[in-house]
């Protein structure tokens, strides 16, 4: 039986950008669950479980604009700290949660603190970059 649109299945994977760096991998835990079809996940991840067997391996290239888009310079800019709730102590590396002007929400990460303001990143961290991924499916449910 191999997987197709609508199943629920479980997959290995272990994600590499074009220079052999590991971003994410489900080696050391419970397998990725999810129904292909239903979009929670990068489309071409999904759609390339389709047509696999229980047990198959293959690997997929996703090219930044099917994956996380291009880097937008617009997400970058600073923020005065006296804008931040007192609370809070900026760390680099740090995330927070914004709304957009039209009330969406936005995750920023801090990327430079200096002496008046912070210099923050919405962009997705992997914005720009080629996604390699090493599949295996284990089970159709």
């Amino acid at each position: 039986m191999s997987a197709k649109n609508g199943d629920t299945v479980k997959v290995h994977y272990t994600g590499k950008l074009n220079d052999g760096t590991s971003f994410d991998s489900s080696l050391n835990r419970e397998p990725l669950e999810f129904t292909i079809g239903e979009g929670k996940l990068l489309k071409k991840f999904e759609d390339s479980v389709i047509g696999m067997a229980e047990g198959d391996k293959k690997d997929i290239s996703i090219p930044a604009a099917e994956g996380y888009g291009g880097r937008r310079e617009e997400l970058v800019g600073n923020i005065p700290l006296s804008q931040l709730p007192p609370d809070i102590t900026p760390e680099t590396g740090m995330q927070l949660q914004l709304q957009t002007p039209e009330g969406h929400p936005l995750i920023i990460t801090i990327t430079d603190i200096a002496e008046d303001h912070i210099t923050v990143d919405g962009n997705h961290r992997l914005a720009g970059q080629d996604l390699n991924f090493e599949l295996q499916l284990m089970e159709i449910a």
